[in-house]
């Protein structure tokens, strides 16, 4: 039986801006030091329209030699508030996701495919996710997660460079080709938290998910 969890096309890449200080960082000082380069490279963004609505940038957060990924599609008010990804009520439901397959939030990374929270919570606009998209690409690449999970269709259909609609993707595994050593990464696209918020009968799909992603880190 499935633990009780409570209910409630990827655009073209851009130059990644400034990668060296990052590949740097990170080969003397590890993925820690190379996240904190990618970081301090973002600065205060002002590379696209969200930038004079935001109150904070949310970078992302968790374990930097994280084997599990989570990328979700925009911060919300509470993570616009707190500068942290995954913190309001769908947050709370990915803790217990997370926390269904024997891990916590300290053992995984999390974040977005944007940094800052679109107007009234909107879908993201396409250059918008151009402006961030060479920052998740380097989180990920300094990561090197065995599994990357897209919550939602933003988020699976950018790490998988699909427009399929995440009703078909969900359940499957792809695969990410991240550049440098190491090949391409699994990617389980699964439904957002906020999507089971309002469709808790959904819950099972997403745990079946997980089990797939919580056996192919046994591997």
């Amino acid at each position: 039986m499935a633990p009780s969890i409570p209910a409630g096309g990827r655009p073209s890449p851009v130059p990644a801006p400034a990668p060296a200080s990052a590949a740097t960082a990170a080969s003397v000082g590890g993925p820690a030091a190379g996240l904190q380069a990618i970081r301090e490279d973002l600065g205060d963004c002002q590379r696209c329209k969200l930038a004079g609505g935001r109150k904070t940038i949310v970078f992302g957060q968790g374990h930097p030699q994280a084997r599990l990924m989570f990328v979700g599609e925009a911060p919300g008010a509470d993570e616009d508030e707190q500068g942290l990804a995954f913190v309001g009520r769908a947050g709370q439901l990915l803790t217990k996701i997370i926390e269904a397959i024997g891990l916590t939030r300290e053992d995984v990374y999390i974040c977005n495919v944007l940094k800052c929270r679109p107007p009234q919570n909107r879908n993201p606009d396409t250059d918008e996710i151009l402006s961030c998209q060479p920052f998740l690409e380097r989180q990920i690449e300094t990561i090197r997660p065995t599994v990357l999970v897209g919550l939602g269709k933003f988020a699976a259909q950018w790490l998988l460079k699909t427009a399929e609609p995440i009703t078909r993707l969900r359940g499957r595994l792809g695969d990410y080709a991240a550049a440098g050593p190491g090949g391409p990464i699994k990617v389980m696209a699964t439904y957002h938290p906020a999507y089971l918020l309002r469709n808790p009968g959904a819950k099972k799909d997403v745990w079946e998910d997980m089990k797939v992603v919580r056996d192919l880190l046994k591997e």
